[in-house]
């Protein structure tokens, strides 16, 4: 197999399956992969947004798919990969981007946001990287030997994965599960040809951020600790996650990577 480096970051021929797909960080990401020349099947609840699609089709003519899931329905994430097989669609790349955030004082952190946040942003990537794990050890892997490449499992933690953050002990909770959970699936399919990696953001100019950014005296604390001395930009993730998709990271498993402006050096 060639190892020339635009090979090692050549998604030609795979296919990515991708949650969080239709804004912000997700859609990025999802830009990328195609760029990189993977075809998409994004994961939505329904298909209202169709920009990342129509975006893929045309502008990276690349093939893109929308797959129906409501998140937090086990029963339909677990029919995602039975269905794409049927439509002899064979994905070797998961990305876990969706997530959502509630913000109280934790003394009065209502029960439902609790479990809203834990079983989107946790428990259903979980259930994704399962039954995505399940899929790829039933499959040969490239090259024909016992440790060859399967495929890879790219998840998105944050900097509370490390950090406690302020009002947000759903969020925090969640993401410091999904820094675990990938490590945990790593020791497990390393060996077996499944790289499991997360990408941690910083603080990124998304929809999700909304609250920090207009809160002059948060934005400015932020602002300060950032050695780059900006907030990031959904771009900041292109490189980074057609690089934990391919063979360019082949022994690159177990990592969770931080892209945050050198947030976490300071």
């Amino acid at each position: 197999m060639s190892t020339t480096l635009p090979s090692l970051f050549s998604l030609e021929g795979e296919t990515a399956i991708i949650t969080g797909g239709t804004r912000g960080i997700g859609q990025a990401m999802a830009y990328a992969l195609a760029e990189a020349g993977a075809d998409i099947v994004l994961i939505q609840r329904d298909e209202s947004n169709k920009t990342t699609h129509d975006t893929i089709k045309t502008q990276y003519k690349r093939k893109a798919y929308i797959h129906v899931a409501e998140l937090s329905d086990r029963k339909a994430l677990k029919a995602i990969l039975p269905a794409l097989v049927s439509q002899e669609i064979h994905p070797m790349i998961l990305l876990n981007c969706a997530g959502i955030q509630r913000r109280h004082p934790s003394a009065e952190f209502p029960d439902e946001d609790w479990d809203e946040v834990l079983n989107v942003n946790l428990t259903s990537v979980f259930t994704l990287c399962r039954e995505f794990g399940a899929y790829l050890l039933s499959r040969p892997p490239s090259g024909g030997t016992g440790n060859g490449r399967r495929g890879a499992i790219i998840n998105v933690a944050s900097l509370l994965s490390f950090q406690g953050g302020i009002t947000v002990p759903a969020y925090a909770a969640a993401k410091g599960g999904v820094a675990q959970l990938t490590k945990a699936l790593s020791n497990e399919w390393a060996a077996r040809g499944i790289n499991v990696n997360a990408i941690a953001p910083g603080y990124i100019a998304t929809d999700m951020n909304t609250a920090l950014i207009q809160d002059e005296e948060r934005n400015k604390g932020i602002m300060a600790r950032i050695p780059a001395g900006r907030w990031g930009r959904p771009e900041d993730f292109k490189g980074v996650v057609v690089f934990l998709a391919g063979r360019a990271s082949a022994y690159v498993s177990g990592e969770v990577v931080t892209v945050d402006g050198g947030w976490m050096g300071r």
